[in-house]
């Protein structure tokens, strides 16, 4: 028995042998595929955590964007109420003097001023806090990975608050030369206009067109070469200017000041910021609205465009309007204005 079977092998030893390569070969593949496949699966589980771990830094981050903006808001209210103070214009009219009418070309002026001012500032403030937050919110990211292995923080907490200091840029010189610009632009285009005369809010409107194109257009011929001179000053007026004495710190405030430069003078920035001014504008039209509604004697009380198309207010009315818009613009208090840009600069970044 024993010896036929050992016959028996022999004889089909090469299909043994082709058997036994085969069945082992498919044993191998199927630990090496088995082996794979945990790979994989652990790989696709740590890639949803570190997806989940950067969603929630996101998130995280967006509310301390928002929450950021809505702090700084009433300090920036208050540097444009403070250059441009129509409080004390309107108190000196209530005396009645007699120079009466120039005092109300003043406060043409610098009420149109300021509130478009307030546009552009407000929108300026949101787009560059967001760059700067999650610039630096990419840094701690990094830093929360890095520290673990021991190595020391890429963004320290000096650097950061050396880093977001530069936002008083916006908040002085930057909102000063600003001021002058649209003051400059402001008068160009309203001040022919006559205090008597009636506007409707299309002709309203094209008025703040042109002085948007003025004061736009002008950035691009002038030396500041874009808007985003008035958020950051020019390179050599920063820490790069300093030949020597800097500390590691500084150095990397640099780095970081550099690479948000390098941000706002692209031209997605250019595209993003464009787009929060149109929004920031038609909001605030949309509340100017408000105060061309037809009579309410009128059959129909709801309004549409073409109705208000036809409702004009003398330019003396819709001054004090005007003038008393920045306090709905530059709103600690969660508004449209801020949401809006908010929106926007969320699904562009």
């Amino acid at each position: 028995m024993l010896s036929s079977t050992w016959n028996f092998i022999k004889r089909h030893k090469r299909k043994f042998i082709f058997a036994g390569v085969f069945v082992g070969g498919v044993y191998l593949l199927g630990k090496y595929a088995q082996r794979k496949i945990q790979e994989m699966q652990e790989r696709e589980a740590a890639e949803y955590i570190t997806q989940a771990r950067r969603q929630f830094h996101f998130e995280s981050n967006q509310r301390t964007c928002n929450m950021t903006v809505l702090s700084m808001l009433p300090t920036l209210r208050e540097a444009i109420i403070h250059h441009l103070n129509s409080e004390s214009i309107t108190a000196l009219l209530k005396t009645k003097p007699a120079n009466k009418l120039e005092i109300w070309e003043d406060l043409k002026i610098i009420s149109f001023t300021r509130s478009i001012v307030a546009v552009y500032s407000t929108c300026m403030l949101v787009v560059l806090l967001r760059v700067q937050l999650n610039i630096i919110g990419g840094y701690l990211y990094l830093d929360n990975s890095v520290t673990k292995n021991g190595t020391a923080p890429l963004a320290p907490p000096d650097v950061q608050q050396q880093y977001l200091s530069s936002i008083q840029h916006l908040l002085g010189e930057g909102l000063i030369e600003l001021i002058t610009v649209v003051k400059k632009a402001v008068l160009e285009v309203l001040g022919p206009v006559s205090l008597k005369q009636s506007l409707s809010l299309q002709e309203l409107e094209q008025q703040l067109t042109q002085i948007r194109q003025l004061v736009e257009e002008g950035c691009a011929s002038s030396k500041h070469k874009s808007l985003s001179w008035y958020m950051m000053p020019d390179e050599e007026n920063t820490l790069a200017s300093q030949a020597c004495g800097l500390t590691e710190n500084d150095v990397t405030t640099i780095k970081l000041l550099n690479e948000t430069r390098d941000m706002l003078e692209s031209p997605d920035f250019t595209t993003v910021l464009r787009t929060c001014l149109s929004r920031g504008f038609i909001r605030f039209l949309d509340n100017m609205s408000e105060f061309f509604r037809p009579p309410q004697g009128d059959s129909n009380p709801s309004s549409t465009p073409d109705q208000l198309s036809h409702v004009s207010l003398p330019l003396a009315k819709i001054i004090p309007i005007i003038n008393g818009q920045i306090h709905s613009i530059c709103s600690e208090i969660p508004s449209h204005f801020a949401q809006v840009r908010t929106f926007i600069c969320i699904d562009s970044f």
